[in-house]
């Protein structure tokens, strides 16, 4: 199985460290970070391994170049454009004609891969979106009305549960129908696509350590989390 990264975004969030420095090689630990998601995807044995670059690509070739210095097969895709989430798969058709692992190159998790692309086999799926349950703090009393503005009830400052997208995703080849040419295309388009189309999309739900590194506290997190939890490096 193939594992695309994707590594092209400007990661605006966490500037000023995204500058002069793409953000997948922003250092938790004493590796960056694209270099912690490529030991994960070796202990489910994905070797061959696309990037996706964009902002500041030829220092992630520098870097990681063909890939043999980690023990794994590197290609590199540019976007001469952004292209969304899930655009650039559109460059990739020749090289994805099998299910693949499709993830974003800022997340840090100890989610085991292998189980998770067994999970898509089994199923059959799609799509299958790697999920976790987050929990929200509203600090405000949520007041209800109804349409005629009427009063129906009030919550204080509840504790709502979401499941959310760990930017991580089995893919088969049949998403890349629902692509656009050459278009920004994010992956919840590609997903809602899917599912307009009949196509068996299913969650796959995380217990474990999750993390998007995207802002300078989630990178402040990261750097902690990486060196009290074994099961993340």
């Amino acid at each position: 199985m193939k594992a695309v990264i994707l590594a092209g975004g400007k990661g605006v969030r966490l500037k000023p460290y995204t500058t002069h420095f793409p953000k997948p090689l922003m250092p938790v630990g004493d590796k960056p970070i694209l270099e912690i998601l490529i030991e994960k995807l070796k202990e489910a044995e994905i070797y061959d391994i696309i990037i996706t670059t964009g902002h500041l690509s030829e220092m992630i070739n520098v870097l990681m170049g063909d890939g043999s210095k980690v023990g794994v097969k590197i290609k590199y895709s540019l976007e001469d454009k952004p292209l969304g989430t899930a655009g650039p798969l559109d460059l990739l058709r020749d090289d994805l004609t099998e299910d693949f692992i499709l993830i974003n190159g800022d997340v840090l998790s100890d989610l085991n891969f292998s189980e998770m692309i067994k999970f898509h086999k089994k199923n059959n799926n799609a799509a299958t979106i790697g999920s976790i349950e987050r929990t929200v703090f509203v600090d405000f009393g949520l007041v209800k009305l109804d349409s005629k503005n009427m009063y129906q009830g009030w919550e204080e400052k509840p504790t709502l549960k979401y499941l959310v997208s760990m930017g991580i995703y089995v893919l088969s080849p049949l998403a890349l129908n629902c692509l656009p040419k050459g278009e920004f295309f994010n992956i919840p388009d590609l997903i809602q696509a899917l599912h307009n189309n009949n196509e068996k999309v299913m969650g796959y739900k995380h217990k474990g350590y999750w993390l998007d590194i995207g802002r300078r506290e989630d990178y402040e997190s990261a750097c902690k989390s990486y060196n009290e939890n074994s099961d993340i490096k």
